[in-house]
């Protein structure tokens, strides 16, 4: 059975547009892919924790040799790489603040990116684990900045997927979001079509 793992990562939790977009994919994607089991992992619900010296000291010690809070720490980041290795296809929600990605994805990214779960190094370099994978990032933007060289946000994003062995990446992007309601029917009604074009059977992508 193929799985689906949805990330949402806006403040608003299921109120925050780019929640509403990952919804609306995940329910056009099971639609057509009926036989899909969904994994759900809200961020602002449950915040994976930023990265500290203590966490980083226990993945350096066995089990028996960390403190019980290092372990819980490190159980918790387990269960997350276990959602990832599971899915097929990974949606995430992407609102941009401030230039960049929301601090609960951040942390994410830091708990799931770990040397000989998810990546390794050869002579050559590190090498990434997670190939076979496809991602959908849904980004929500005030205003109308589309990716370009000038977009720390994608790039970013694209970075860390591409060192994790990820390299089926397909950005959404719903932009004018707070310019006035124009605007913001505008970069919505895009992005729904986008939405629609990468879930609907007969699609070259929603059938690789």
């Amino acid at each position: 059975m193929p799985t689906l793992l949805r990330l949402d990562s806006s403040l608003y939790s299921s109120q925050g547009v780019s929640s509403q977009l990952t919804d609306l994919f995940t329910r056009q994607w099971v639609e057509s892919h009926p036989d899909t089991r969904v994994i759900y992992r809200d961020l602002s619900v449950s915040p994976p924790p930023h990265l500290d010296a203590g966490y980083m000291d226990g993945l350096a010690l066995k089990p028996g040799q960390r403190t019980e809070d290092q372990q819980r720490r490190v159980d918790a980041a387990d269960i997350l790489i276990e959602e990832v290795r599971q899915a097929e296809v990974l949606v995430i929600g992407l609102p941009l603040y401030n230039f960049g990605i929301p601090s609960t994805l951040k942390a994410w990214f830091d708990h799931i990116s770990r040397a000989g779960e998810t990546f390794y190094y050869e002579e050559s370099g590190p090498v990434g684990m997670l190939s076979g994978r496809r991602v959908f990032a849904l980004s929500t933007r005030g205003d109308e900045v589309k990716a370009s060289a000038r977009d720390p946000q994608t790039d970013h994003v694209k970075e860390i997927l591409n060192f994790l062995g990820i390299t089926d990446i397909q950005f959404i992007y719903a932009g004018g979001l707070t310019i006035d309601d124009q605007s913001r029917e505008a970069g919505m009604t895009e992005a729904k079509k986008q939405i629609a074009r990468h879930t609907t059977p007969g699609s070259n992508r929603a059938q690789r």
